[in-house]
């Protein structure tokens, strides 16, 4: 019996904070593992770029989806960021990729533009194209701002 509460309690600690970010990308764990970059965010529009690299490719060789969704999703995020006051909390809670063409090397881009807010809610979508311009994919996705933060629901 002791054994389950000292389980529980571990448990219990896990659901809290294990650390706080400042900032947004330079200091966000998962965007930085996958080496995103901010080119530009400003007016509900935004540009980031990430390098292809061996770590983001699935085994035809080719980038993996989800490095390509990572990509667009944090895109049209740091849409949003910029038209929302600083420390405003939201989310993703819908997003669709549809992949038109593979990415086998280089620079991919992804290009963001959001519109809103209508509600607590953010509409977006971000266009993805390899290094030599090929549209990769689009993204479309709603974002929620948390609720008690100023915006109607």
């Amino acid at each position: 019996m002791a054994r389950l509460m000292a389980d529980g309690d571990e448990l219990r600690q896990s659901r809290q904070p294990q650390f706080e970010l400042e900032g947004w990308i330079d200091t966000a764990p998962f965007e930085d593992l996958v080496g995103l970059k901010i080119e530009k965010a400003a007016e509900g529009k935004s540009v980031l770029t990430v390098p292809f690299k061996v770590k983001l490719a699935m085994g035809g060789g080719f980038m993996h989806g989800g490095a390509i969704t990572t990509l667009a999703d944090t895109a049209v995020a740091m849409a949003i960021k910029s038209l929302l006051p600083p420390g405003t909390i939201f989310a993703t809670t819908e997003l669709t990729t549809r992949f038109l063409a593979p990415v086998k090397q280089g620079v991919v881009t992804a290009t963001a533009v959001v519109r809103g807010p209508e509600g607590r809610s953010f509409y977006g979508e971000a266009k993805v194209t390899d290094e030599s311009g090929v549209e990769a994919a689009i993204f479309h996705s709603v974002f929620r701002v948390a609720r008690g933060q100023g915006f109607d629901d």
